[in-house]
């Protein structure tokens, strides 16, 4: 008795059935002789480790097992005497039900199982006892599953063929074919108030676990699932979630998880499982209970994060991918940019003041990613697709734009035309350029997932030109949806592990001009760059004593000094930037 002193769940039910503490209690039942039943015995769960930790049932299903205060109800005890009593969940807003229900009918069908629709049952172990328990018939034909509520009465049946799942109808009230009131044996979730539950997509899988001693409720099909409202399993400490070995109903069952959080269980299935496999065909198997128990025991908590197994494997393949030919082409194209911060890597805002050659020097390294075979996707509001693809077949070939038509081309201007479209063909398979204005981040991933897919890369940069052209609608005002969008890079960055390059507007000075050593305070419309960017950086115009052009300072960084990065040059009238050092005694 000493482990029963701190043990309140084990110290009830001795306290009411009398017996020794141990792993199962197991007394004479109190509910048999009251239920017509022979004297059979009552089994109790107080494993503490085991997953049915207070769970009692009937060997003679004389009534449905539970939990304590299932126990407590059935015996008319008091409940402020049972551990883990909370009377605020007693209560509620109850439905409205029929006067006049199905129960009859019901009763009726319980007694036609002969022959080969009982023997379907015979064969996997499940006796007459647990099928009356749950009230189950036959009409002739069809199966009657019945959908008794929470007052005990039936208002409405599936009636489902043995050897044809897809042939079924519902009969009885239409109203209580839907939700909330379509889940099979329901009464169990109260039941297991404070305990677990187990929730199966068919009714007969629920049937198998019945069988087994298990508390079990079931939808009629797997588009149930997707619908059910979390708050019906509010009050259970875990939710065994069983479907078969599809795709689909595994997909299901993780979403419901995901809505329920770590109370949630999906149960699995092995490698080579084969497809469609459920409980109700693991039941004909030699050792079926055995199976199933392992299958349960191996289920986990469904968790937001990651397994230490996968994260550990996913720091090790990027620190692998690092080494890579694939990682060290994600440049930009330009030296001294590339030496400063190693590469096109993380969340990467510009600013820029107006005509100063953002744009452009954004399509070069756009372009210049491309060429190297690095997927981007370029979202532009500011020039279109044909102006962006003239300017990239102008810098490659050394031509005019208004050249490019081809009229009265020297034969190696021809040529080197035709090798730029050439090339310039040769990087759409790896560009994309996006205009629409209607972009939403769920899309934007959506594209990201398309080109990584379809160009068969680890390595996808996002270009955006430019920060305050995105649409604003889902975020409000403009300035709450510019940090909105950066908190979405922020994710995208982490979960898909792309890297952006961002341009942004700049805000005037006190004297209207944009000179002047730039600092975080020069961005315009955005107080989170400052937290989102892992590199901050400005083009900023000077004047080298009558030749114009810009300056790019690193504002702010995570993992980089700050300073002047390099010189740019417009390559005039070619749409290209020349990258230049900063003099020594200019640097920062």
């Amino acid at each position: 008795m000493s482990g029963a002193a701190s043990d309140p769940v084990a110290q009830f039910y001795l306290s009411q059935l009398g017996g020794e503490y141990g792993d199962t209690l197991t007394a004479p039942c109190p509910f048999c002789a009251s239920r017509g039943f022979e004297p059979g015995r009552l089994q109790v769960v107080l494993n503490r480790s085991s997953f049915l930790y207070g769970y009692f049932h009937c060997r003679n299903r004389c009534v449905p097992g539970g939990y304590p205060l299932w126990f407590a109800r059935l015996a008319g005890l008091p409940l402020d005497t049972v551990p883990g009593y909370v009377p605020e969940r007693e209560g509620g807003v109850q439905p409205e039900y029929p006067l006049i229900g199905m129960d009859e009918e019901v009763r009726t069908f319980a007694g036609r199982f002969s022959g080969d629709s009982l023997e379907r049952y015979t064969r996997r172990g499940i006796r007459r006892e647990t099928l009356a328990e749950l009230k189950i018939g036959f009409n002739g034909r069809y199966l009657v599953f019945p959908y008794i509520q929470e007052n005990g009465s039936c208002y409405s049946a599936r009636c489902v063929h043995p050897e044809k799942a897809s042939d079924f109808f519902w009969q009885g009230d239409e109203q209580f074919s839907t939700e909330p009131f379509n889940i099979f044996n329901s009464q169990d979730i109260s039941r297991c108030e404070n305990g677990s539950l187990f929730l199966c997509e068919g009714e007969e899988n629920a049937i198998v676990l019945k069988q087994l001693g298990f508390p079990a409720v079931a939808v009629p099909v797997r588009a149930v699932l997707e619908r059910l409202a979390v708050s019906r399993f509010a009050w259970l400490d875990n939710l065994f979630i069983c479907v078969p070995n599809t795709p689909d109903s595994m997909e299901t069952a993780r979403g419901l998880a995901a809505r329920i959080g770590y109370r949630a269980r999906v149960v699995g299935w092995p490698q080579g499982t084969p497809r469609d496999f459920d409980f109700w065909r693991l039941a004909e198997e030699e050792g079926a209970a055995k199976k199933i128990s392992s299958l349960i025991s191996a289920a986990r908590p469904f968790s937001p994060f990651t397994s230490v197994e996968r994260e550990f494997s996913f720091f090790n393949n990027n620190l692998l991918s690092q080494e890579m030919a694939a990682y060290k082409n994600v440049v930009s194209g330009f030296p001294l940019l590339d030496e400063r911060l190693e590469g096109v890597r993380g969340l990467n805002v510009v600013g820029g003041a107006p005509k100063a050659g953002k744009s452009t020097w954004l399509i070069q390294i756009a372009t210049e990613l491309a060429r190297r075979r690095v997927p981007v996707l370029y979202y532009d509001f500011e020039n279109g697709r044909q102006r962006i693809y003239q300017r990239t077949v102008s810098r490659l070939a050394r031509l005019e734009v208004a050249q490019l038509g081809g009229a009265g081309l020297t034969e190696e201007e021809a040529t080197r035309l035709a090798e730029a479209k050439g090339k310039l063909q040769e990087m759409l398979h790896y560009l994309r350029v996006v205009s629409d204005r209607g972009i939403t981040p769920e899309l934007m991933k959506k594209h990201i997932e398309f080109l990584r897919h379809e160009t068969r890369s680890d390595y996808v940069v996002v270009a955006i030109d430019s920060l305050h052209k995105l649409p604003f609608k889902e975020f409000g005002e403009k300035r709450a949806g510019i940090d909105g969008w950066l908190r979405e890079f922020e994710s995208m960055r982490d979960g898909l592990g792309v890297s952006f390059l961002v341009i942004s507007e700049l805000s005037r000075q006190e004297d209207g001009s944009y000179d002047g050593v730039p600092h975080m305070g020069v961005f315009k419309g955005s107080g989170d760059i400052e937290y989102s960017a892992d590199n901050a950086m400005v083009l900023m115009p000077s004047d080298d004593g009558g030749e114009r052009y810009n300056t790019l300072w690193l504002v702010a960084s995570r993992e980089h000094a700050s300073g002047r990065v390099a010189k740019y040059k417009l390559d005039y009238p070619f749409w290209g930037f020349r990258e230049e050092p900063v003099p020594s005694d200019d640097a920062a």
